[in-house]
């Protein structure tokens, strides 16, 4: 028990000092926080210059509790829990498999570092991504985890800084689904990773803004605007209830899998769920709802 205190130390320490390294420009192009920044700033431009629905304010609804989201969520929330838990759970599974002989080295499917670099980044984006499409479906299909997912659905008017509007128990969630597939890959460095992260971020981004692209023929690679506008609408046919185009970075997963649904343009649709007019709007109400659901 004390290994997993000091660990939790560790991490907050060490979290605090990388953050500091951040905020002050010490780290070098790999730096998430003015990365994100700028991602942000570019497609806040396109969404001006090329505004899909015409009618609605550059400072949409809920324009600065999404930017506060943005942030929290991005830095603060990693301080606080998902470093030492993920640290932490790391330690512990390690320890599992110690008491039977073994260690996640035992598992482990490719040697990296015998590969080109962009074959080893392909393998971690797909398998990362598509972990991530199925943890998706869960959060829909399980009425404990939806109850979380719905301060991302609370969304009424979509925008870039939209994509980062999460219950703090959702990433809980993606990490500990995700820990095994990519431990059992390994062998990537803090470069590698940003490099396929700040790709997501910017992807993710375009999902949520208010731009009418489906990039053509690429549709059917890549989530876009045009198709992830449905994944947010209010009113969906009885044999999709559960959601459609779970996709985070690729939309391939769902036209594989067959949760594909854009049926038309869906420029003007509603957004939201059933009864989300009792839900919170604000950040502290919005973060304990599912806390007081019953």
């Amino acid at each position: 028990m004390e290994d997993y205190i000091e660990i939790i130390k560790n991490s907050y320490s060490g979290y605090w000092n990388y953050l500091k390294q951040e905020l002050l420009f010490q780290n070098q192009w790999n730096n998430y926080f003015y990365g994100l920044i700028i991602i942000s700033i570019v497609v806040w431009g396109l969404e001006i210059i090329f505004p899909w629905r015409k009618n609605q304010a550059l400072f949409r609804k809920d324009f600065w509790l999404d930017t506060f989201y943005m942030f929290f969520n991005f830095f603060l929330l990693n301080l606080i829990v998902l470093m030492a838990l993920s640290n932490t759970a790391a330690a512990f599974f390690d320890d599992i498999l110690g008491v039977i002989g073994l260690s996640i080295s035992n598992f482990q499917l490719f040697d990296i570092d015998e590969m080109p670099k962009w074959v080893g980044l392909l393998i971690f984006f797909l398998v990362s991504d598509f972990v991530q499409w199925n943890t998706h479906r869960l959060l829909h299909r399980i009425p404990f985890l939806w109850n979380f997912h719905k301060v991302h659905h609370s969304v009424k008017e979509m925008g870039f800084a939209a994509h980062l509007r999460y219950h703090w128990m959702e990433p809980v969630v993606y990490k500990s689904l995700l820990y095994i597939p990519i431990a059992i890959i390994g062998g990537f460095d803090a470069q590698d990773v940003a490099i396929v992260y700040f790709f997501a971020i910017a992807v993710g981004h375009l999902n949520h803004a208010n731009l009418g692209w489906d990039y053509g023929i690429l549709k059917y690679i890549f989530n876009n605007p045009k198709m992830h506008i449905w994944h947010h609408a209010k009113e969906l046919p009885q044999h999709v209830r559960f959601g459609v185009n779970y996709g985070l970075t690729l939309s391939l997963w769902d036209y594989l899998f067959k949760t594909n649904y854009v049926p038309y343009d869906g420029t003007y649709i509603e957004l939201g769920f059933e009864d989300d007019e009792k839900f919170p709007k604000d950040f502290i109400s919005q973060e304990l709802y599912p806390l007081n659901k019953k």
